[in-house]
């Protein structure tokens, strides 16, 4: 009888390793899932960064390029997603190493340590280090042109160490510039093309997308070795990783793929209307001054304030449509504009966009009601009008820890809102939003408050 008991005893706990064996390999642990309990869930746990390329808020709508492939892979699967925002790639990788979640919809580099913990699927790029700087005939055409250039990167980053790298390959003569640590990646390819600085590096696909905001840049010269970067899933996850890559293989076939890639790499985000600063001989900034006049009186603005945000918006053309898909005069985003009592057939009419600006400007306003001095207040206004509220209650939030005054704009909050394109500052724990061009917000503001003191000056109160 001891003997049976004792046989007994040893298959249950052979069982039960084989049984734990199984749920590491296959991943039916705790939190690791593969396709089949993704459909029986009815949801796909995305896994991604804040990021110009892969996810960020805009206007209070959710956008990236990773993200919007991630969302029409969830269509396809005919799933919900769950978006999980995690802090760095370390930490992507290790959410998904310990099953918190099902995909990381991200560039993630495709190093030797990162295949040993996860498994890359075929939605690859090839990236490479390449040369920012503005057209000319005097910009570096070979490597050996940099001798002699000076090149402005952040210091302890993978540039500055390819700068140096290159410097000593070809023998010196590069002047190397670190930039501040407060500077983005951004911020370096926007001063180029001011001309403020001659030349910065950066990876081929972030330079690719700032051209669309400046088209004077030029990014043909490379400067690194190809490298590989892709979206992943966990090692228990083999037929998700078959599915993607089949998805992956047709994606290209699909018409959202030119339409996503053309949104973010081609498109414009700056008008190119020559637009109409004042109508000759006549005390009139507009055809639609009637209708500035008229609705001015909902957020109780000065109606030449309400113009000038709608030149900075449209260039007063009621046909537009912005890279992003807002459209019209005020250029409101679509589920804004219907919020607002719109119609789709209603967003290029100008009264109609007017008075639902008007009256998402008196939104914003009643949301920062804790900025007592009203003039102070329009500047909040006048941001999230162009970047969404969240992205300024991140900034204020910025400015009361680092001990700024979160009702003052410029100097203040204006410096935070400046400082939420750096990874550093959009990561903080007080932000809720991520990241965010803060410059063309900060930027945004200044350009419309001058062409309202400019139509102060020949436009009637």
């Amino acid at each position: 009888m001891y003997r049976v008991a004792k046989l007994f005893l040893y298959i249950v706990s052979l069982t039960l390793l084989v049984s734990i064996s199984a749920c590491d390999k296959f991943g039916n642990n705790e939190g690791v899932v593969d396709f089949k309990q993704i459909k029986e869930t009815g949801k796909l746990r995305v896994i991604t960064l804040f990021g110009p390329m892969s996810y960020f808020s805009y206007k209070d709508n959710d956008m990236g390029y990773e993200y919007e492939f991630a969302s029409h892979l969830c269509k396809e699967i005919g799933v919900e997603m769950e978006l999980i925002i995690a802090p760095d790639e370390e930490t992507m990788v290790e959410m998904l190493v310990n099953g918190e979640g099902d995909l990381i919809a991200y560039r993630l580099p495709c190093t030797i340590e990162y295949k040993d913990k996860v498994s890359f699927t075929n939605r690859e790029y090839i990236t490479n280090q390449v040369v920012v700087q503005c057209k000319s005939d005097s910009m570096a055409r070979d490597v050996l042109d940099l001798s002699g250039k000076v090149v402005h990167v952040k210091p302890n980053t993978i540039y500055a160490d390819r700068l140096s790298d290159l410097d000593n390959e070809i023998g010196g003569g590069i002047e190397i510039v670190s930039a501040p640590d407060s500077v983005s990646i951004d911020d370096l390819i926007a001063q180029t093309a001011m001309h403020q600085i001659s030349m910065t590096i950066a990876d081929n696909d972030i330079a690719r997308l700032n051209k669309t905001y400046f088209g004077n840049l030029n990014y043909d010269l490379d400067v690194s070795f190809p490298q590989r970067a892709a979206w992943a899933v966990s090692k228990n996850s083999p037929e998700l990783l078959e599915y993607i890559n089949n998805w992956s293989k047709n994606t290209k076939k699909k018409l959202y793929f030119s339409e996503i890639y053309r949104k973010y790499f081609e498109k414009s985000k700056y008008f190119e209307a020559a637009g109409l600063t004042r109508i000759p001989g006549r005390n009139q900034i507009s055809s639609f001054d009637d209708y500035f006049r008229k609705y001015a009186s909902i957020p109780s603005w000065d109606w030449r304030l309400l113009a000038a945000v709608a030149y900075k918006e449209s260039k007063f053309d009621p046909q537009i449509v912005s890279w992003a898909g807002a459209c019209g005069l005020m250029q409101l985003m679509p589920n804004t504009a219907i919020s607002l009592g719109m119609t789709e057939d209603d967003f290029h009419v100008p009264e109609l966009s007017i008075k639902a600006g008007a009256k998402y400007i008196k939104q914003l306003n009643n949301m920062f009601l804790s900025v007592q001095d009203p003039a102070e207040r329009v500047k909040f206004v006048l941001a999230s009008y162009n970047s969404g509220p969240g992205h300024i209650f991140d900034a204020r939030a910025l400015a009361e820890k680092y001990g700024k005054d979160p009702n003052i704009w410029y100097d203040n909050v204006e410096t935070y809102i400046r400082l939420k394109s750096e990874s550093t500052y959009y990561t903080d724990n007080v932000c809720r939003f991520g990241y965010c061009r803060g410059d063309d917000i900060a930027n945004y503001v200044d350009v419309v408050l001058s062409k309202y003191e400019e139509y102060k000056l020949w436009a009637r109160p």
